[in-house]
């Protein structure tokens, strides 16, 4: 039997590696106290936009493919909007008008890298400080006194408010509906972590709306509400958008449920009213992403006992699981070997990705952390799994793909698929001496985002002899792929 032609290797039987092919590959930027991202405030939007650059190209570098962006870190707005005053982690002062359009500005520099951009809203916290009058004059908690808690020095949007939860739901309805965003999230902000001897004063919210439940059975019905009606709302708006939340990693214990994890440590179910077994059970999520910010052996919760956990509660669901890291741990842990064996680990279970935290504590290359992302988990691009949920069809097969050597090596190019669903990137892969294409994530040289007219790409490593063959696909918004459009390169 003759060898599989260049068009035919995607479909032979080939060891496709220990790298996956499609693995979702994010970082958090935080914007509160200018944790990450400007660095400080009141910088020019020059010098924001050149930052923002920055680590995007650093991202990118390191083979990531999504970040997720905290653009409403406070009850304000990284974007001029209706609802709520401009960030004062952008000029220093709330309200004050950053001169250019930073959302904006951050989708399209993360899509022409093609990195995801997924914003990132707190869904409850005013201001780290507790002062109303503080507080931009016009601010809503100013003009609705009604909706706010002061709590640890800090004030709240009640969760327990209806009018308080539709304006959080209204003020990232309108970021998703104005802008091109890949995804909605959440971290494992609801409720306010408790704090000894301070008392979350809703009373008369539970007095007028808990209708006979307990009191923390209510609290949880208005996180459970909140989080059920965006994920409905953005459905309706953009159904491409996807949602998730990255909460606590312990839902509940199993010494309190049988449920639970065979973990000692705080419960969010009960501390923070967090529900989120359920909101995975029930749908309301596309994906969870829970902070396993702990060693492999930790006793109150290990690693490796709270990535089964979470398997099995995405088992049985198209909710999609993926990593919180605690990158900012590494240097702390002391052991280089740690994280790399989290993510070894995560390979035995149902782990479709990881999201680091935070984007400057990764790139500092805590224990050479991102240079073993780049040389062994990441040596190769990934495309981001597809979400079931979601649906979607692939593009249609690229057109008039053509090879040809150059100085530089061998550039190719090629035209858009007629009709069907728009590519938003390419995949460009070299076909291996083993005969495999596409399946095979080594072979995956380059991604890249879909443009206007001829597309062009050249590989500056083709082999120095041989024939090499290339493959392109084109792969639509929500990463479903083309079949492959094969060329061959003359000797």
């Amino acid at each position: 039997m003759p060898p599989p032609t260049v068009a035919d290797r995607s479909s032979v039987d080939c060891p496709v590696g220990d790298v996956p092919k499609r693995q979702l590959r994010g970082t958090w930027i935080a914007s509160v106290s200018n944790i990450n991202w400007p660095s400080r405030a009141g910088l020019t939007a020059a010098a924001q936009q050149a930052e923002l650059r920055g680590l995007l190209d650093q991202a990118a570098a390191l083979r990531l493919n999504a970040v997720f962006l905290q653009i409403r870190p406070a009850a304000d707005a990284f974007w001029p909007s209706p609802h709520e005053p401009w960030s004062q982690y952008l000029t220093g002062s709330q309200g004050g008008n950053p001169g250019y359009d930073p959302l904006a500005f951050a989708v399209a520099e993360a899509h022409a890298r093609n990195l995801e951009l997924h914003g990132w809203f707190n869904p409850y916290r005013v201001s780290t400080q507790g002062d109303p009058a503080r507080l931009v004059a016009g601010h809503p908690a100013r003009v609705n006194p009604s909706w706010v808690e002061r709590y640890d020095g800090k004030l709240y949007y009640n969760p327990g408010v209806p009018a308080a939860r539709r304006h959080t739901v209204n003020a990232i309805m309108d970021a998703v509906t104005r802008y091109d965003l890949d995804g909605v999230h959440f971290d494992d902000y609801f409720y306010p972590y408790p704090v000894s001897g301070q008392t979350f004063d809703d009373a008369a919210e539970y007095d007028a709306y808990g209708a006979g439940r307990s009191l923390a059975d209510w609290r949880r019905s208005n996180v459970d509400t909140l989080v059920q009606e965006l994920g409905a709302r953005i459905r309706q708006a953009k159904p491409h958008v996807r949602y998730g939340i990255s909460p606590f990693g312990i839902w509940r214990n199993a010494g309190t449920d049988p449920l639970g994890s065979a973990t000692t440590g705080l419960q969010s179910y009960d501390a923070i009213y967090a529900d989120t077994r359920k909101w995975v059970k029930q749908g309301w999520i596309d994906y969870v992403a829970p902070q396993l910010y702990w060693t492999i052996g930790f006793p109150a919760a290990a690693y490796d006992v709270l990535v089964p956990w979470w398997s099995e509660v995405v088992a049985g669901t198209d909710v999609q699981l993926y990593v919180g890291q605690a990158a900012y741990r590494i240097a702390e842990w002391g052991d280089p070997a740690e994280m790399p064996d989290h993510l070894l680990l995560n390979r035995n279970h149902r782990v479709s990705g990881d999201i680091y935290y935070s984007v400057k504590q990764l790139l500092a290359n805590p224990l050479g952390f991102a240079d073993r992302l780049r040389t062994d988990f990441h040596r190769y691009p990934a495309l981001v799994p597809v979400n079931a949920r979601l649906g979607g069809t692939p593009p249609g097969a690229v057109r008039s793909l053509a090879a040809r050597r150059v100085g530089t090596g061998v550039e190719l190019t090629w035209t858009a698929p007629s009709g069907g669903t728009a590519p938003a990137y390419y995949a460009i892969y070299r076909a291996d001496a083993a005969g495999c294409g596409i399946d095979a994530a080594r072979n995956l040289l380059r991604l890249q985002r879909a443009g206007s007219g001829t597309q062009r790409f050249t590989d500056t490593a083709p082999p120095p002899v041989g024939a090499p063959g290339y493959l392109v696909t084109a792969v639509s918004r929500l990463h479903h792929e083309s079949p492959p459009t094969a060329v061959t390169v003359a000797p």
